[in-house]
């Protein structure tokens, strides 16, 4: 990383270690509205984890994908570089589901934008990765696609999950508008956006009610899928999961469960490329 990257990377640290706690008991065990219904089906559907896989859990946060791991049956490794965050992982343990017969999460304090960090916690060990709603958060992203090439076994693959870089990213507005159509009043919902290709890092409000903002990174698709290319990988999945009808809450009209013709999550699948 270059000094401006590093700077960035080590004030994000330090704002989701302030945070920790309010993320913590904003997913509890399961992970909040979001992780439940759009971004583990996706993942569990694109990671088709088989028990007793070993896989590793690119940007833990509190622990919720690796929990879910490791009741489906997987060796978990997970990985977080906010030492707070991890504390609230480990004490929350691995919850009841998971086969008695698996081991305990392995949490372990890493910074994922270190490729010798993430790399030394085990080269050709892992079946898959995870990395899930944490590619925005991080300043670089292609450290940790080259160490994924390296972690993975040769049939091993990526899963990651993301804010969906073109509907979802540094600069949506919300928008309600009512018309009258044919004599009845109708309110349609929606997103606009004012930049795709060059959108600087800012620092967002993230969930409501959160203690502090912190920074997103924002790559137009090109950019992020192009950074997996250039270290090897291919994209063999992609999913687009968005709310459905009957997710709507009139309580909150200005938010994604108010608009499900568009998707606020991309899932994709990467493997190691055979013309690597």
């Amino acid at each position: 990383m270059n000094a401006q990257d590093q700077q960035l990377n080590e004030e994000g640290r330090a704002l989701w270690d302030q945070k920790a706690a309010f993320w913590d008991e904003m997913h509890g065990d399961d992970g909040n509205r979001f992780h439940r219904r759009l971004i583990s089906p996706s993942v569990e559907r694109l990671l088709a984890l088989q028990e007793g896989e070993h896989v590793l859990d690119v940007a833990c946060g509190n622990g919720v994908m690796a929990r879910r791991m490791a009741a489906l049956g997987g060796q978990v490794t997970a990985v977080d570089f906010s030492a707070a965050l991890l504390d609230r992982a480990r004490q929350r343990g691995q919850v009841a589901g998971a086969p008695s017969a698996s081991p305990p999460i392995d949490y372990r304090l890493v910074d994922c934008t270190d490729e010798a960090a993430l790399v030394g916690i085990g080269a050709g060990t892992f079946d898959a990765v995870v990395c899930t709603m944490a590619l925005m958060d991080m300043p670089v992203i292609a450290p940790l696609f080259r160490a994924a090439t390296r972690l993975l076994k040769p049939a091993g693959r990526l899963v990651f999950a993301t804010a969906h870089p073109t509907f979802n990213s540094n600069n949506p507005t919300f928008y309600a508008e009512m018309s009258d159509h044919d004599g009845k009043i109708v309110v349609e919902r929606g997103v606009k956006l004012k930049g795709y290709l060059q959108v600087p890092p800012v620092k967002g409000a993230g969930s409501p009610n959160e203690p502090n903002p912190h920074y997103y990174f924002h790559r137009p698709l090109h950019e992020l899928l192009g950074a997996a290319f250039a270290a090897g990988l291919m994209l063999d999945a992609l999913e687009e999961p968005a709310f459905g009808v009957e997710d709507a809450d009139p309580t909150r009209p200005l938010t994604w469960l108010n608009i499900p013709q568009i998707s606020p999550i991309m899932v994709g699948r990467l493997r190691v490329s055979s013309l690597a």
